[in-house]
């Protein structure tokens, strides 16, 4: 099977002109409920979000990957996961994940006060003389929240939950913009943009340029390429909503293979709860039993394994 056969038969493309425009989203909703079943991702139409945000925050990126180590490295990530994410930079979250991504990156999230009983709060980290990026990133963040605030609504009712309550979840979300950075390569060995995984959060909303290489995994563990459809957003679901889901809705294992000769670019908008959220099944029969963690205390643990150059310190340890 192709890339193009997989995609076109297996993930589909969810126009949001009537869940925008008009009252009448029961389509939308259904849609999008077969989706989260299975494969976990689908690309979304008719969003809204101006192409002039990606193409100006292109621009500015573009400028600044291209400024040397040394000056990347002046704001390198931090232990909220805010800054410059470095080139072949390497994580051990587990067997299947461990590995070297050879991509770079630059993380941001909602300015926030620092705040010792939430870790993951704290300002944004931003390179010198280079205005332009920081505004094309706080554009762009500004867009996705809209955006994301939508698809949070269509979930809970794909999940047949109270909007209302689902969104007392992301009260203070822990979201991140991150914009990636794929160098051409010649190596066989550095084709792995990003080693597979599974996405943390809730969701996530990803652009990407017109390279290809995102893949999915499909059915026997096979590798099934997700390639670019202009106008589009690639929507896939992270760990927490196939708990919120009880396992109902796929939370996909995918990653990235890098194309040779060809510098990739892609924006991914990573939708996360409030640190203080409860995890636990929204639907099914164990919703009051079922064991509940905090959000906050599981994405910093896997920050940590997934992000080492990061010195999260682990504050269960003496």
């Amino acid at each position: 099977m192709s890339t193009n056969e997989f995609r076109k038969n297996q993930i589909p493309v969810i126009s949001l002109r009537a869940a925008i425009e008009s009252g009448d989203r029961n389509n939308v909703v259904d849609k999008i409920r077969q989706a989260c079943i299975k494969p976990g991702f689908f690309y979304i139409s008719d969003h809204g979000v101006a192409q002039n945000l990606i193409d100006d925050l292109l621009v500015t990126a573009k400028q600044f990957f291209s400024r040397s180590m040394k000056r990347k490295m002046n704001i390198s990530l931090d232990t909220t996961i805010r800054g410059y994410l470095p080139l072949g930079y390497k994580s051990y979250e587990n067997e299947e994940r461990e590995g070297v991504s050879h991509q770079e990156g630059f993380w941001m999230g909602y300015e926030t006060a620092v705040d010792q009983s939430r870790l993951l709060d704290g300002p944004n980290r931003w390179p010198d003389e280079l205005p332009a990026f920081k505004q094309g990133m706080q554009d762009y963040l500004s867009a996705m929240s809209g955006l994301a605030d939508l698809l949070i609504e269509l979930f809970a009712n794909a999940l047949g939950y109270d909007p209302e309550i689902l969104a007392n979840d992301f009260s203070n979300p822990t979201s991140r913009l991150k914009i990636n950075h794929y160098p051409a390569v010649d190596l066989v060995e550095e084709n792995v943009g990003v080693v597979p995984h599974t996405d943390s959060g809730a969701f996530t909303i990803l652009w990407q340029d017109n390279s290809g290489g995102l893949e999915i995994m499909g059915e026997q563990g096979r590798w099934l390429g997700a390639p670019p459809i202009d106008n589009t957003f690639v929507v896939n679901l992270g760990n927490i909503m196939q708990i919120w889901s009880d396992e109902k809705f796929a939370s996909t294992p995918h990653r990235v293979i890098n194309r040779p000769g060809v510098n990739r670019f892609s924006i991914p908008f990573f939708v996360n709860p409030d640190q203080d959220a409860l995890i636990r099944p929204l639907i099914g029969s164990d919703t009051k039993s079922a064991k509940k963690f905090r959000y906050g205390d599981y994405q910093l643990d896997l920050w940590r394994k997934t992000f080492p150059v990061a010195n999260i310190p682990d504050e269960r340890k003496p």
